[in-house]
């Protein structure tokens, strides 16, 4: 009987040990980052947290308290140009956009009003540096070039603001958040038909301005007082009706000639 061959301990221990020590350095590669993006401070998820506090209508985001302030801002200025249409409006179709503007923009600031006073948030009492310029711009302007300047600011501000009214609606834990996103989505899509319906908007112009151009960033809106945590649940909401627009046709014309 031929004798075995001596066991080279030493060969096979290297062997397993390189697919052992290979197979232990993948999974430590795979649950390190885990471990300590979840660990770590600064992430997203972290800057969430902290910006974000508790109510009684659920969690409230920085976003969430932008978005509040943001519809007071609208109607301080969009009201006056509604009031300024109905008097310096060449068309019927600019004079019913301005009826518009003062309806709906009455409509959302009481609603504004109401949200921010049940969540405790502070609201400004004037419009932004920018939405006075184009206040004043306004007014400076007469006859045929005032109804231009009318539908386009007013049309590009609705068209910023209309994205931002959709991303508050699609991530929103709060339910008087979401309430007042229906309302100010309800709103501010009438606004853009009914200005676009003056037949002076001009569409080039829209889309290069929409594409250079972006909504301000987040400003950390403080939050109202109270903790970071809370067990309960949240409150439900019924939204109030929002109101109802009747919408001339859309003109299909060229805007008229100056004379």
């Amino acid at each position: 009987m031929r004798p075995r061959p001596p066991v080279n301990g030493r060969g096979i221990f290297s062997g397993t040990g390189l697919i052992i020590t290979g197979l232990a350095a993948t999974l430590a590669a795979l649950v390190f980052p885990i471990w300590s993006y979840a660990d770590r401070s600064g992430t997203a998820v972290d800057v969430l947290n902290a910006q974000t506090v508790s109510t009684r209508y659920g969690p409230l985001s920085a976003l969430d308290r932008e978005f509040v302030t943001k519809v007071r801002l609208a109607g301080l200025w969009e009201l006056p140009a509604g009031q300024q249409a109905l008097r310096k409006g060449t068309t019927q179709a600019v004079r019913t956009a301005g009826q518009h503007l003062v309806e709906g923009h009455t409509f959302l600031d009481q609603r504004v009003r109401d949200v921010a006073s049940q969540l405790g948030l502070a609201l400004p009492n004037e419009p932004s540096d920018q939405q006075k310029q184009w206040l004043a711009t306004l007014s400076s302007a007469q006859g045929v070039e005032y109804d231009r300047q009318f539908a386009n600011i007013l049309r590009i501000a609705h068209g910023r603001v209309f994205s931002v009214v959709a991303q508050v609606r699609a991530t929103t834990r709060n339910s008087l958040v979401r309430a007042l996103a229906d309302d100010a989505n309800t709103t501010v899509l009438d606004h853009i038909k009914i200005l676009e319906a003056t037949g002076y908007v001009d569409w080039d112009a829209l889309a290069q301005e929409m594409a250079s151009g972006s909504t301000p960033p987040i400003t950390n809106t403080p939050g109202p007082p109270g903790p970071t945590t809370d067990p309960t649940p949240a409150i439900p909401v019924t939204p109030p009706a929002s109101p109802t627009y009747s919408l001339p046709p859309p003109a299909t014309s060229p805007p008229p000639s100056e004379p």
